[in-house]
């Protein structure tokens, strides 16, 4: 059950230029959660943030905090209410004639009557937390477009704000270091316990971090919920949002993320072919323990995220989509199979592994040359209908691994 919400709008609605850009709105946003607000651009996504932090007031309609309405506040409960809200813009908004410890310090300084000693604590408090304490001199233009966004979400949270809102923190990145923002905004919103506010169009990148998706179409409200429960949410905007999915990969593995390969199960088999069959195919690097042991930690990991991307590569090409189940297991999804067919397929793939693929890995993560070692690779089958739960499937296939390959000294197939 949900606590009450921290903002809420009732029936809002806002007309600029004899236009409705907010037609009768209404949606809840929790505390100590991420929320995401999405829609198109002129859909009134910026028209609805300005309206949370003040600067527009609602032609009709009530916004509440924590369950009274902005409107009837007075002027101390108003500048107590704002004083709780920071913002993180999408541009960063760094002043590059400003070292990265004076950035962070100016919202203090403009907004507290701190002194400088207090304002110093509290700057470096915020650049250690935000890893940034080795450029605290540097200007903006020195630092890496990573480093410039902790910059900007170091001085967002200077003022330990209640409410950090996030006006398209990805636009413009390309997909590495969207996942590398996103990332950045999840930690920090997880270990210091802020209320995150996202705007965004890009709809894959932020259905991974929110824990609430609201989105806005046409001035209206037409979905809030969790990610889970828009999965299951018929609506052509969803559809548009699948085939976006497509594209966007889990930088760490190589392979979409666990919740982008439900969708896409349940997007082509299960909402659309009810009862047409698959193979779920299952792999493992057996033996982990004793790889880690022989490469180390690190470039273990760099093994498992290169087979990783070699399954996606292999299988995609033929229309499946896969995920990593654990540390060193993988699942694939063959759409429209049968056992015969994907055994061929399998057959095929460890041909290519044996041939090219296990020499390939080993090139990719720059193993030594006097590397010596071996493990294995087994994988299992099972085929199912898009009316079963895929877990089972996947189970089933488990159940049914067997060796397919093996990396051997010297580093061959």
């Amino acid at each position: 059950m949900e606590n009450n919400a921290l903002i809420e709008m009732k029936d809002v609605t806002k007309r600029l230029g004899g236009r409705t850009i907010l037609d009768h709105v209404s949606l809840k946003i929790y505390q100590g959660q991420v929320t995401t607000i999405i829609g198109k651009s002129g859909t009134g996504k910026s028209v609805l943030l300005k309206h949370i932090i003040g600067l527009l007031r609602p032609d009709e309609g009530t916004i509440l905090f924590n369950g009274k309405p902005i409107d009837k506040m007075i002027r101390r409960e108003w500048d107590q209410y704002t004083s709780r809200i920071s913002y993180m813009f999408q541009n960063n908004a760094l002043f590059d004639s400003l070292t990265v410890f004076e950035n962070v310090a100016l919202p203090l300084q403009q907004t507290t009557r701190l002194g400088k000693r207090e304002i110093e604590r509290r700057v470096m408090a915020r650049i250690e937390q935000t890893e940034l304490a080795e450029v605290t001199r540097r200007h903006p233009s020195e630092l890496s477009g990573g480093m410039q966004k902790r910059v900007a979400l170091a001085r967002a949270l200077v003022t330990d704000p209640e409410i950090v809102l996030f006006d398209e923190p990805t636009t413009g990145q390309d997909v590495i270091r969207r996942n590398a923002i996103l990332s950045m905004i999840a930690q920090y919103q997880k270990k210091l316990g802020f209320t995150a506010i996202l705007i965004s169009h890009e709809i894959p990148d932020v259905f991974f971090i929110s824990n609430r998706i609201i989105i806005i179409d046409d001035g209206q409200i037409i979905f809030q919920g969790t990610p889970e429960e828009l999965e299951n949410f018929d609506h052509p905007f969803v559809d548009e949002f699948i085939q976006s999915l497509e594209g966007l990969q889990e930088h760490l593995t190589g392979l979409h993320s666990k919740r982008n390969f439900k969708v896409r199960y349940q997007s082509t088999l299960s909402r659309k072919h009810p009862h047409e069959k698959f193979i779920a195919a299952t792999f493992s690097i057996d033996d982990l323990d004793v790889l880690g042991q022989n490469l180390g930690h690190r470039m273990t990991q760099q093994v498992i995220k290169a087979l990783g991307e070699y399954i996606n590569k292999h299988f995609g090409s033929v229309g499946g989509f896969s995920t990593r189940l654990g540390r060193d297991r993988f699942v694939t999804v063959l759409p429209f199979s049968d056992i015969a067919e994907a055994e061929h397929i399998l057959k095929d793939f460890v041909d290519d592994l044996r041939e090219h693929g296990l020499a390939a890995i080993g090139q990719d993560v720059q193993m030594p040359a006097d590397s010596c070692f071996e493990f294995n690779i087994s994988a299992g089958l099972a085929e199912g209908t898009s009316a079963d739960e895929i877990e089972s499937i996947i189970a089933s296939a488990e159940s049914q691994r067997k060796t397919i390959a093996q990396f051997q000294c010297p580093m061959r197939g």
